[in-house]
């Protein structure tokens, strides 16, 4: 297996709300033949947005309505993380923590989308964002 995520599949209760949501926070949804699925092509890695029961089919399992993981968008200025918060909260999410010095050296908020997965918002000032949108860790220092 190499090592990549190629997709990540999202179970929402609404796929229209989701549609909406982050098409209002942006995003462009691919051309799809089905309207049980919503796909965003984010620079290569493909997320999903699929009914919560389907995909639970789909897995063969029930799982959680919920689960302690964040995905996280990474920004070029720590002066762009509240935006994206305050977006997210006029589109029907719900800021979980406002932006905010973290102790790691960065600068970081949280939200959830209207099903509740958990976003950071967060500006790493020891990453740099290349134009395609791909990080690039800056070597340690000596």
């Amino acid at each position: 297996m190499e090592q990549r995520i190629s997709m990540i599949t999202l179970g929402v209760s609404d796929l229209v709300r989701a549609r909406a949501f982050y098409e209002g926070m942006g995003w462009s949804a691919l051309p799809s033949e089905s309207d049980q699925i919503v796909f965003f092509d984010l620079n290569g890695v493909i997320v999903g947005f699929f009914g919560g029961e389907a995909l639970d089919a789909d897995m063969g399992r029930q799982n959680p309505p919920n689960g302690r993981v964040a995905l996280a968008y990474n920004v070029r200025s720590r002066d762009e993380v509240q935006p994206i918060l305050d977006r997210a909260a006029q589109l029907g999410g719900c800021v979980l923590k406002p932006a905010e010095d973290v102790f790691w050296g960065g600068h970081s908020g949280y939200f959830a989308d209207p099903d509740g997965h958990a976003w950071e918002v967060a500006h790493n000032p020891f990453w740099q964002i290349l134009e395609d949108g791909r990080i690039k860790p800056e070597p340690p220092a000596c």
